[in-house]
């Protein structure tokens, strides 16, 4: 909707802007062709020129009035932003009533005008508070908002109150606020209301009441009247809030004197009920260790006496208890007796077992060893004649068991005894000559002395 008014009064304009051009230009022709007529006749030529038309008044007036249009209309249309209000103020009948929430309204152009008011909380603060910082772009406050609010106590004195109260105007009632109270409202109205409400409140009560004895129901009590007073209004209050308390300078050094006067009595309080409580602890103690001394003695005194009793009773059976140790012991010296007799008895015996259990053992190992013999020769016996009919079979074999019984590093190779093709008879011719050349070094390494013999011969 913001855009359709933008566009109108854009179309508006350019529609007046039209109008008031072509007349300048008419306007201009004219005096452009006057003045070429004028200087021609002032030079005695006659010389022919085209002569304008007239101003095209109606052109203009058309395009004016066709202006008037759009603007019109969006002067008929009003945008309430989020957060706002706003009521119609009429020429003829004054504040009409209704409340204009946030978006697009119509009302009669050249006629009603919407006055806007801002519906979300507002806070009014007597006295600065600390640690806030100003918003930028923010109106400057107000004497009372910069200074506490001053009021006087049952005793007289001033006292400085730093109070906040938040309140937001009542959307029902904004066609009253606009009709019947001065604006605006948070300069002209709240700023008094709460001042009347507070100094009409604390004449009642004395300074210490208000500093610290009664301070929540002053503030209860001051927040329904000043409530009441600008509900009355159409101004909704929320909280009222009393900050802080600024006393006298006479009374508040007095009032610390004091407080540290009750302080140091409060403390010497304490100390003497410490003291009396721990005295009384003393005597306590002396008293329960006291007692249990007593107690511990009698204690004494009675074990004693019992165990006397004990020791008395146990006279009594002392000496059949002995007679009876001693013939326990004589009954246990003659069990002794009879178990050394057999237990030597039983020995015996078991060593004759053990020597008959021995012979036994060792001719079961003789027979078992000449069975093991037997069992071996006559195995060697058939391997060596196996062993014969192969040798006889092959003898070559007798030279293969020469080789590996003389080191288990000579490997052989069985090859036919006519393959002269073979293709590795020549290595084999090699390989023996070289075996044999190195035996015979080191045959003449091993035995120097018939080398050296040899040579001088």
């Amino acid at each position: 909707m913001l855009a359709l008014k933008d566009l109108l009064i854009a179309a508006g304009v350019l529609f007046l802007a039209a109008a008031f051009a072509i007349t300048l230009y008419d306007l201009w022709k004219m005096f452009e062709y006057r003045r070429k007529l004028a200087a021609s006749g002032a030079e005695g030529m006659t010389e022919t020129m085209p002569e304008p038309g007239s101003v095209r008044w109606r052109t203009s007036v058309a395009l004016a009035v066709a202006a008037c249009l759009p603007l019109l209309i969006a002067d008929s249309i009003v945008v309430i932003p989020a957060g706002m209000g706003g009521v119609r103020v009429s020429q003829m009948r004054g504040t009409l009533p209704g409340t204009l929430y946030s978006g697009a309204h119509f009302v009669t152009p050249l006629v009603e005008s919407v006055q806007m008011f801002d519906l979300r909380d507002k806070l009014f603060t007597a006295g600065v508070v600390e640690g806030a910082a100003a918003p930028s772009g923010a109106v400057q406050k107000t004497a009372m908002e910069m200074q506490p609010l001053d009021v006087q106590s049952k005793e007289g004195l001033d006292i400085g109150l730093a109070i906040t109260v938040r309140y937001r105007l009542d959307p029902h009632r904004l066609d009253y606020i606009e009709s019947h109270l001065p604006q605006p409202v948070d300069s002209q109205m709240v700023p008094a209301v709460v001042a009347s409400a507070w100094r009409e409140l604390t004449p009642g009560y004395t300074v210490r009441d208000i500093f610290s004895v009664k301070r929540e129901e002053i503030r209860s009590e001051a927040a329904g009247t000043i409530t009441k007073k600008l509900g009355a209004d159409g101004i909704l209050v929320e909280e009222v809030m009393l900050r802080n308390i600024q006393l006298p300078p006479e009374y508040a050094k007095g009032l610390q004197d004091l407080l540290l006067k009750e302080q140091q009595d409060d403390q010497l309080t304490v100390q003497t009920d410490m003291q009396q409580k721990q005295v009384r602890i003393a005597e306590l103690q002396a008293e329960a260790d006291a007692a249990q001394k007593v107690k511990e003695a009698e204690g004494d005194a009675h074990a004693k006496v019992v165990e006397a009793k004990g020791e008395a009773d146990a006279m009594q059976y002392t000496l059949p208890l002995k007679q009876k140790q001693i013939e326990q012991s004589k009954l246990e010296a003659e069990a002794r007796k009879e178990a050394t007799i057999e237990n030597a008895d039983a020995e015996a015996q078991a060593k004759v077992i053990d020597s008959k259990a021995e012979v036994q053992r060792r001719n079961m190992l003789a027979d078992s060893e000449a069975n093991r013999i037997r069992v071996t020769a006559a195995a060697d016996a058939e391997r060596m004649t196996s062993e014969a009919k192969l040798l006889n079979q092959s003898p070559l074999l007798i030279n293969k068991i020469i080789a590996e019984r003389l080191s288990d590093k000579i490997q052989m190779v069985m090859v036919p005894s006519d393959g002269k093709f073979f293709f590795a008879n020549d290595l084999f011719k090699g390989m023996d000559a070289n075996s044999a050349l190195k035996q015979q070094m080191q045959q003449q390494m091993d035995d120097p002395a018939p080398a050296a013999e040899g040579a001088g011969h």
